[in-house]
């Protein structure tokens, strides 16, 4: 039987990559889709590649039999909107971040664990074959125990071009938990390690320099539950020009007892450098698995989700560790626990 699946909220292009996923998964059937803001609607119309049917995300609870609920209404937004589909029995997927507070993220977690309700994430960076490959590799043992990882996901600001809510206070709810939160699904999942604490971050504002109040730059340091250290860096500094295609983006790089292993989002291979050879060598990449967040929540729903997929429990806790890393950027403090 096909999992009856209702849209809440296109404003943010992600969700569109869900729904037309959504569309084309015999396991799923779109049911209904709402969107509240007027000029949101208006474009999606106009587009003519969604079928709205609801306004109202209440009236659309009320009137339409779904199983699950996908939410990309605007980050701040969405923390309310999961407890209320939560608070209807819903399930729900919904785009990064699942919510912009810890308080959110508490009556979530109540509510999915009282009513046996899954809450998954579009975390895609464990569908991308660069990332599955020196997942593979580092399971593997190839550089030994890791010691130390650095990440950057810098993104494009993209003035002018993201949707103008990003830059309207209150709504966006923090640049680390905006974008750090693939890093912080990733990382655990490549490595086999749990984070520990959060040795310290901050966030600042760079580039967007008419928006003040906008935070674009974020930087954090971690530690994992072996020691090893984590420096990432997720700012909006990236050149508009290139967009997501720079070598750079999402790039990773491994320490470990035997070597190094790094690759990005854009590569076509994952590079390993070894101890005891000479230079370092190009790994072929392995498939990717697109869609494969779609496929994990579909699984959950359902009851037989494979070892080591995406799942309710992974979300939640990459949506903690992510606010919390950005609480402590707010409040500067130092050595937060993260167990």
């Amino acid at each position: 039987m096909s999992i009856r699946l209702a849209f809440m909220g296109f404003r943010h292009g992600h969700i569109l990559d869900l729904y037309r996923r959504a569309t084309e998964m015999a396991a799923i059937k779109v049911v209904a889709a709402c969107e509240s803001d007027e000029a949101t609607r208006e474009t999606i119309t106009a587009q003519g590649t969604i079928r709205l049917t609801h306004e109202s995300f209440a009236a659309m609870l009320d009137q339409v039999d779904c199983d699950a609920v996908a939410i990309g209404d605007y980050f701040a937004r969405r923390g309310s909107l999961i407890i209320q589909a939560l608070s209807h029995n819903k399930h729900v997927i919904c785009d990064k971040p699942l919510c912009t507070s810890l308080d959110e993220l508490n009556e979530i977690e109540r509510l999915s664990a009282e009513r046996n309700l899954k809450v998954d994430c579009m975390l895609d960076m464990r569908d991308s074959a660069p990332f599955i490959t020196a997942r593979k590799l580092i399971r593997q043992g190839i550089i030994g125990e890791i010691h130390a990882v650095t990440f950057g996901g810098q993104h494009p600001l993209l003035l002018g071009k993201r949707p103008a809510w990003y830059f309207e206070p209150g709504k966006h709810g923090g640049t680390i938990n905006d974008i750090a939160i693939h890093a912080v699904d990733a990382i655990p999942w490549i490595t086999g390690l749990r984070f520990k604490t959060v040795n310290t971050a901050r966030c600042w504002n760079a580039f967007a320099r008419d928006f003040p109040h906008f935070e674009d730059a974020g930087q954090m340091m971690l530690t994992m539950d072996n020691g090893c250290g984590i420096l990432g860096d997720v700012s909006y500094m990236a050149p508009d020009s290139s967009g997501y295609t720079l070598p750079f983006y999402w790039r990773m790089t491994f320490w470990g007892r035997l070597g190094v292993i790094e690759t990005s989002s854009s590569a076509l291979a994952v590079t390993i450098a070894l101890n005891g050879e000479k230079g370092a060598r190009q790994e072929r990449l392995l498939k990717p698995n697109p869609g494969g967040y779609l496929r994990a929540f579909v699984h959950d729903v359902e009851g037989n989700l494979d070892q080591d997929a995406l799942c309710t429990g992974d979300a939640l806790r990459a949506a903690r560790i992510a606010l919390t890393i950005q609480k402590a950027a707010a409040t500067h403090e130092h050595n937060v626990p993260l167990e």
